[in-house]
């Protein structure tokens, strides 16, 4: 007898997903009872314990006993008997002579003074540079500047003038010098306003007393002022001409 079957049924359509879930369950399963612990139940009885009083003892305080200090030393015994030592040396004593005098003393030697000079102390008088100095020497010409700083600028250029004017610049052909040449002076402008201690340095002899002789040449100034005093201002200035061969 042939077994019919419907070709509709399929017995395989839900295999795999029954095969999955049974997977699922019986891993699920097998962690569980491994992961599953037990504790046994102990039976603990409660009771509390009764110390007796006389168990209970009392520590005693103890304190730690230090060696009483070492007696003091016995004093020195006395002597029984004491010794006077007498004291009879004899001393010289210088005689005392006053230094009092009266009227009826005669002066034997009469002590003469030497005159006194009464002569009046010179004054130390103040330098202070140029560029320090408070109220600046004044050149004839420069009195109606406005102020100070003016009054330096006008000094400067009324200085160079007159240098340029009288210095004597063919002493450097002469001396067979060629190129620029550099002459530096110092003077001071006294309490006074006179030109004094003049020094120079230069390439030649020659040319530095050419220059002292000109700075000497320059005309008497008003004086500096420092703290409403005259003072001495030093002044410095460079002489530069220039010596070109004639062709």
């Amino acid at each position: 007898m042939e077994t019919k079957k419907n070709p509709k049924v399929d017995l395989g359509r839900g295999s795999v997903i029954f095969f999955q879930i049974g997977l699922i369950l019986i891993l699920s399963s097998t962690y569980f009872a491994l992961e599953w612990k037990t504790y046994e139940k102990d039976n603990y009885d409660k009771f509390r314990i009764e110390v007796p009083q006389e168990l209970q003892e009392d520590i005693p305080i103890t304190q730690m006993s230090s060696p009483p200090p070492p007696p003091p030393p016995p004093p020195p015994a006395i002597p029984e008997i004491i010794s006077v030592v007498e004291d009879e040396l004899d001393i010289e004593e210088d005689p005392i002579t006053s230094t009092e005098s009266s009227q009826d003393d005669k002066l034997e030697k009469v002590v003469q003074v030497a005159e006194i000079n009464d002569g009046e102390v010179e004054e130390v008088v103040e330098q202070v540079p140029f560029i320090l100095v408070e109220h600046v020497p004044t050149y004839p010409g420069c009195e109606n500047e406005k102020d100070n700083e003016a009054k330096k600028i006008c000094l400067t250029k009324r200085i160079d003038a007159f240098v340029k004017r009288e210095f004597d610049t063919s002493i450097g052909a002469e001396l067979g010098l060629s190129g620029i040449n550099r002459i530096i002076v110092m003077f001071k402008i006294d309490e006074v306003g006179d030109i004094v201690d003049i020094k120079s340095r230069g390439p030649h002899k020659m040319l530095e007393d050419e220059a002292e002789r000109v700075i000497n040449m320059l005309p008497k100034m008003t004086p500096g002022m420092q703290r409403n005093k005259p003072v001495r201002v030093q002044y410095s200035l460079p002489i530069v001409f220039d010596v070109r061969q004639k062709v």
